[in-house]
């Protein structure tokens, strides 16, 4: 990387330190869950690390945001808790916050931006929080939350820029090192900064010696920038929403320019493949942001190679309709599935050639497009899309080179 290195900032004790950490755990035991850390073997071997994984999507909203949620809810005044709390979230922060106030019996209001999936919004209802959805993105929602606290005299709950909040997100490395106390690195997603900020300070005072690094969406390099003074460019439709911060937090950017050793960057192909990896190999759906840490580590395994590394699987909220265009773009990065565009001539027979090719080389056909109006071929020409699955990309290319040896001019539609 090409960017300067991490700029240290001193003073992060006075803002969060490994004792609140300690204390929220104290806070929060027992009505959260207390989520699991296992060795995951097939992913040691592949990455060439020593893989062990947090599954925060085994919370009841499937997310670790209820950590941070529930420790700022529970020091609150009892005037504050008759209120109410308020905030501006269309995401996870938005059910852990809701979930967790209604179960105490305070009430919640949730401001989201109008364009918030619908989903989300019911969600968010579902555990409790009443949603008022004001402004076209989130610094308008925020703005419309701010404006509510004050009027309504409710109390604002912010999702990462507080000290109780990421003392609440710490608790997620108090137990990983519990659990397994010599992991030597931790690989954090970072948006606002919060659970990086938490984990690191109390992960650190555990252990002098661990490295932090934190990961952040290609697209989303907020504090990459601010820590690195680096000038990338920030926004985009990313598959990692719960990490994508235009303006990371204040509080944490001083915490974190001070702990993380290393700060990575990866891709959306990259967020893709690991979040597909971890549904095929440990059989658990995470969102895109849960599947940030264990991105880095396939990214650049120069930095975790022969260590023991604690991933954090930090939410499970992903719609199922873009977790199956996920899957299936997975396919066909690694050749079982494909669309092949073949020319053909127009008259019978040409097709029973084509699939007899097919059945040769045992590659199943999914679906037949024809297309005979919108070419630049002649009238008695067509252009024929076939979707296939194959074994691997080694039996697609087999097939494709039978293809051409038939005559047949074949492409193959291509994924970024």
């Amino acid at each position: 990387m090409n960017e300067a290195a991490l700029k240290p900032v001193a003073g992060h004790n006075a803002l969060l330190t490994a004792d609140d950490v300690r204390a929220a755990a104290r806070r929060i035991a027992g009505a959260v869950v207390r989520t699991p850390t296992f060795h995951s073997k097939t992913l040691s071997a592949i990455t060439g690390a020593e893989i062990y994984l947090k599954f925060e999507n085994h919370q009841f909203t499937a997310a670790y945001k209820e950590r941070g949620a529930l420790n700022a809810l529970l020091q609150l005044t009892e005037e504050q808790r008759a209120r109410g709390v308020i905030a501006a979230s269309a995401g996870n922060h938005a059910q852990g916050l809701s979930y967790h106030g209604t179960r105490l019996g305070m009430p919640v209001t949730i401001v989201m931006p109008r364009t918030t999936p619908v989903v989300k919004v019911m969600q968010t209802e579902a555990v409790g929080g009443t949603v008022v959805l004001e402004g076209e993105s989130f610094d308008e929602a925020l703005i419309h939350a701010r404006k509510l606290e004050a009027e309504l005299g409710l109390t604002f709950v912010p999702p990462f820029d507080d000290p109780q909040v990421a003392a609440g997100q710490g608790t997620v490395a108090l137990e990983m090192l519990e659990d397994v106390p010599d992991l030597e690195v931790l690989a954090i997603p970072v948006g606002g900064g919060g659970l990086a900020s938490g984990m690191g300070v109390v992960a650190r005072d555990i252990n002098p010696d661990i490295q932090l690094i934190g990961v952040e969406a290609e697209l989303y390099p907020s504090m990459f920038n601010l820590l690195k003074g680096a000038t990338r460019p920030v926004g985009g439709d990313t598959l990692a929403e719960g990490i994508a911060v235009f303006e990371p937090g204040k509080m944490t950017s001083v915490v974190l320019g001070e702990l993380l050793d290393e700060f990575l960057l990866v891709s959306e192909h990259q967020i893709e493949g690991a979040l597909a990896l971890l549904l095929q190999i440990e059989k658990t759906v995470v969102e895109g942001a849960g599947a940030a840490g264990l991105a880095s580590v396939l990214a650049y395994p120069e930095h975790f190679r022969g260590r023991k590394v604690g991933i954090v699987l930090s939410g499970g909220n992903i719609d199922t309709r873009l977790l199956a265009n996920v899957l299936l773009r997975d396919l066909a990065r690694s050749g079982r599935l494909a669309r092949l565009r073949l020319v053909l001539q127009d008259r019978p027979g040409s097709l029973m050639r084509v699939s007899q090719v097919f059945y040769r080389y045992n590659v199943n056909i999914v679906e037949i497009v024809h297309q005979r109006v919108f070419t630049h071929l002649p009238a008695k020409g067509l252009v024929t899309e076939i979707e296939c699955e194959a074994r691997d990309s080694e039996q697609l290319n087999a097939l494709v080179e039978a293809l051409r040896a038939e005559g047949f001019e074949v492409g193959q539609m291509e994924l970024n």
